[in-house]
């Protein structure tokens, strides 16, 4: 296991203090996050779409895996005690009766069944099959539990932050070695490959994301893949990662001058570091989403800068990307132990913007990094 079962237990116990608050008789998780987060059940396997996997918290007591039974030696090696599973892939019945029946001898009739339903979630069985559990759990009926699972999650554990920590410390010396790869005449996609493969030396167990772009003194976008188009003298470079330790995630970026930078480059990467920092002086639990987003907003709009559209920052954890959203619509409120990325962005102009993103775990009396600090000056890569 990834932790001792203890840590998983004090999960469960908070887990269903939120159900009993909601008057849930139990909640039914089917993501990988979610089975990973109270099981420590970390496989790669998720990525083949062929199963579904459940687990079942009770209202008291321990949950129960609703497994393929290709799962079960794995599951068999986390704390779970009760794991029942059928032979799958069935197109006839793929796990939904044993499901249903397993639920309807937990649930009394008429009571309520947590499922998450809200934003960012997702339902990870077929829909037909779906409606089927529905059908055989009634007078049992599925209600939305995404805020009792989303509480419990985004406030993170001291384990859980460490993990944080470890990945951040491999991302940041895989950062440390990416001038003796990136130089200019190599093409965007052989430095991504470069990237990757320093990652895993440093000691990643897998890297689920790498992103970034290339131009001159900016980019187009942050998501796209990397392509041919070689680096050249005045680009700017920035690389991106969610690099994987022990099921957690870092999510940081890095952005460097091929060659020497140019003032418009080197303005904008220092508007978006003080308004980074500015940020990081000012947080504290209480403050909403929304706030975060204003404070990053004006601290570039101060330097000058138009700040770029979209989110400036989320949660961070078990999946790359966690709840709450630094938008202006977003008032969720942060509270001591959220892990947090702050990642501002502003426009260049011509098409061109600059990211920049740091991880934190916000602290009662303040923010604490988990990334090391980027430095204030925009990195250059001279040959």
């Amino acid at each position: 296991m990834i932790f001792p079962a203890a840590e998983y237990r004090g999960r469960i116990s908070r887990l269903q203090a939120g159900m009993a608050a909601q008057g849930l008789a139990a909640l039914l998780l089917a993501t990988p996050a979610d089975v990973f987060y109270t099981t420590g059940f970390l496989t790669r396997f998720w990525e083949s779409p062929t199963r579904p996997w459940f687990v079942v918290l009770p209202a008291a007591g321990d949950p129960v895996a609703v497994i393929p039974a290709i799962g079960a030696e794995l599951m068999g090696r986390t704390w779970i005690g009760d794991i029942r599973t059928w032979d799958a892939p069935d197109p006839r019945d793929d796990g939904v009766s044993l499901l249903a029946d397993m639920l309807s001898a937990l649930v009394p009739e008429k009571e309520p069944i947590g499922l998450p339903m809200g934003l960012e979630t997702h339902l990870r069985m077929p829909l037909a099959d779906f409606e089927t559990l529905r059908a055989r759990l009634a007078p049992r009926h599925l209600v939305d539990a995404t805020d009792c699972v989303q509480r419990v999650r985004e406030i993170k554990t001291a384990p859980e932050i460490a993990k944080i920590r470890e990945a951040c410390a491999i991302a940041a010396r895989a950062f440390d070695r990416v001038p003796d790869f990136a130089r200019p005449g190599r093409s965007l996609a052989d430095v991504f490959r470069d990237f990757q493969i320093a990652l895993l030396t440093e000691g990643a167990d897998w890297v689920s994301y790498v992103a970034g772009g290339a131009g001159p003194d900016g980019y187009g976008d942050v998501i796209s893949p990397a392509g041919p188009q070689p680096l050249r003298r005045g680009d700017v470079l920035m690389l991106d990662t969610g690099a994987v330790k022990d099921g957690y995630f870092c999510d940081f970026d890095r952005n460097f001058a091929i060659g020497r930078a140019s003032e418009p480059a080197r303005r904008a990467h220092a508007a978006l570091w003080q308004a980074t920092e500015d940020t990081l002086a000012a947080l504290r639990p209480g403050l909403r989403a929304c706030d975060v987003h204003r404070l990053l907003s004006e601290g570039l709009r101060q330097r000058g800068m138009t700040p770029s559209g979209g989110r400036l920052g989320h949660g961070l954890g078990v999946t790359l990307t966690e709840w709450p959203s630094f938008t202006p619509l977003d008032e969720t409120p942060l509270r001591e132990d959220m892990v947090l990325t702050l990642e501002p962005g502003c426009v260049i102009g011509d098409g061109r913007i600059m990211v920049h993103e740091e991880n934190i775990v916000l602290r009662a009396d303040g923010a604490e990094l988990l990334s090391p600090r980027a430095a204030p000056e925009l990195p250059e890569i001279r040959p």
